[in-house]
């Protein structure tokens, strides 16, 4: 008996239009087992013993430039991004994977059971067949949903022959085990640290996608340990292990290690960007080599330890090959993650000197690097009275100020219409001018500025200096309201 389920019309098309020309369809992979967890698909699979060339037959735009016998169907017209394009791959056999990252040969088969026993872990070897656009029966000669229930990661068959075949299983297996929060299964997890040497066979690329997912789950800490357990780590950023152990001063309760790995959960928990948690990751990677103990402190120090990390860093992002507009932001929270000073003696004139050094677009990313790098710290206040003083002042810093900038008409403009030279009667009318804006916003228009500024050159100077005055001083007045609530927004003085 058919189960309701939330298969999308473009997926239930597909598979429909399949079995319809009297071929088998079934879903498969990563969408069966999001969808036994109650997830959201971000991708659809389906799997079937028609033919490439059988598949582009029977739906109207296909795409199909690949060895591995799979046809992405178009969904141009969907409104939802995971249904524009969805997967159809005959069934397969694989040969042996001499590069341990792509099969040599790949054959079709004609059972649904041997393509199952292909893939690389008992999760994603499911399958699902469909009734009226519901879930019919579900396939999983493994036991996948003992292993959902278990929150358990194992591979189909022997772990060792699934990594040879394709190293990149490794890091996918920690990847899913930190996106749904799973243990890998010991025999798996043995084998992984046997052969973590192999993902030195993977392009940067596949390993940067994984890495990137690690990152952005919802518990990247437990990924990068489980990246350093398995000995996976020491091959892709061997930079960040010479962290372990290295002791810092007294303001901090952990080693470089697990400093970085708590800002990195922290920027996790606060959902920040895949930028904020990269940055938070690095920010200290290179207090090693720049720790100095100081005698006079009774601590350590770590002098430029920001200026080598942003380096280093760039290093890092390049050789995974990441976008360079991530590496150059990353870089450069990194980079400037030190910024903080006494907000008791620092001007407005070094805060704004600090947006222009970090960029405007950056200047909260950063302020969010240095919260992690708080909490990462041992400390449990993420917000404390001088980053919030800060903040008050980087909102000052960027606000457009309260002046005669604000009206449609500037001192040249004036003396055109009003046919007069530069003097002091131009800043009054101007002053006088915001005055009156400031009461009555709508009025300021070009034409109605034109034509009030024609009426004040008529008076005498005398007076028109007295109503510039009152401009002037409500000018202060405004300012001083909005600094105010500013500093209000942020509990500070």
């Amino acid at each position: 008996m058919a189960q309701k389920s939330p298969i999308p019309g473009e997926v239930v098309n597909v598979v429909e239009i399949l079995e319809k020309a009297g071929f088998q369809a079934y879903l498969v992979g990563g969408c069966v087992r999001d969808l036994l967890l109650g997830r959201n698909p971000k991708d659809w699979d389906v799997t079937t013993n028609a033919r490439p060339e059988n598949i582009q037959e029977l739906f109207p735009k296909t795409v199909y430039e690949n060895t591995y016998g799979t046809v992405s169907v178009i969904n141009e017209f969907s409104n939802d991004p995971t249904l524009k394009n969805i997967e159809v791959t005959p069934y397969r056999l694989e040969s042996q994977y001499s590069d341990h990252r792509h099969p040599d040969k790949v054959a079709f088969s004609e059972t649904l059971e041997e393509d199952l026993k292909r893939r690389d872990l008992i999760i994603n070897a499911m399958a699902i067949s469909l009734s009226h656009g519901a879930i019919k029966d579900i396939i999983d000669p493994y036991g996948g949903m003992a292993d959902i229930k278990d929150k358990s990661i194992r591979t189909v068959g022997d772990p060792s022959d699934r990594f040879r075949e394709d190293a990149l299983r490794m890091i996918r297996a920690i990847r899913l085990a930190v996106e749904l929060d799973y243990t890998i299964h010991n025999d798996t997890f043995t084998a992984i640290k046997n052969h973590s040497t192999l993902i030195k066979n993977i392009s940067a690329e596949r390993v940067r996608d994984e890495f990137t997912k690690i990152i952005m789950s919802p518990i990247p800490k437990k990924g990068i340990e489980l990246l350093h357990d398995s000995g996976i780590l020491s091959h892709i950023i061997p930079e960040l292990e010479k962290g372990i152990g290295i002791e810092q001063n007294q303001a901090h309760a952990y080693d470089v290690w697990e400093h970085l790995l708590r800002s990195l959960q922290h920027a996790a928990d606060k959902k920040y960007p895949i930028e904020t948690r990269l940055a938070a990751l690095f920010h200290d990677i290179s207090k090693p080599e720049t720790r100095k103990f100081s005698r006079e402190t009774n601590q350590y120090t770590f002098y430029g330890h920001e200026v080598l990390g942003s380096r280093e860093t760039k290093k890092i992002l390049e050789r995974l090959k990441f976008p360079q507009i991530i590496v150059q932001k990353v870089t450069k929270l990194v980079r400037w993650h030190m910024f903080f000073s006494d907000t008791e003696t620092i001007t407005l004139s070094a805060v704004r000197r600090m947006i222009v050094n970090v960029g405007k677009d950056k200047i909260w990313d950063l302020i969010n690097v240095r919260i992690c790098d708080r909490i990462g710290t041992g400390r449990p206040k993420e917000n404390p009275y001088r980053l919030r003083k800060y903040k008050s002042m980087i909102e000052e810093a960027l606000r457009d100020p309260i002046s005669v900038s604000m009206l449609k008409i500037d001192g040249k403009r004036i003396m055109e219409v009003c046919s007069v030279t530069p003097g002091p009667k131009i800043g009054y009318i101007l002053h006088t001018l915001f005055e009156e804006v400031l009461n009555d916003p709508n009025i300021n228009t070009q034409e109605y500025l034109e034509k009030r500024s024609k009426e004040l050159i008529l008076l005498p100077e005398t007076e028109l200096k007295k109503l510039g005055t009152v401009g002037v001083e409500r000018k202060k007045s405004e300012e001083e309201k909005e600094l105010v609530k500013i500093r209000s927004k942020h509990w500070v003085k």
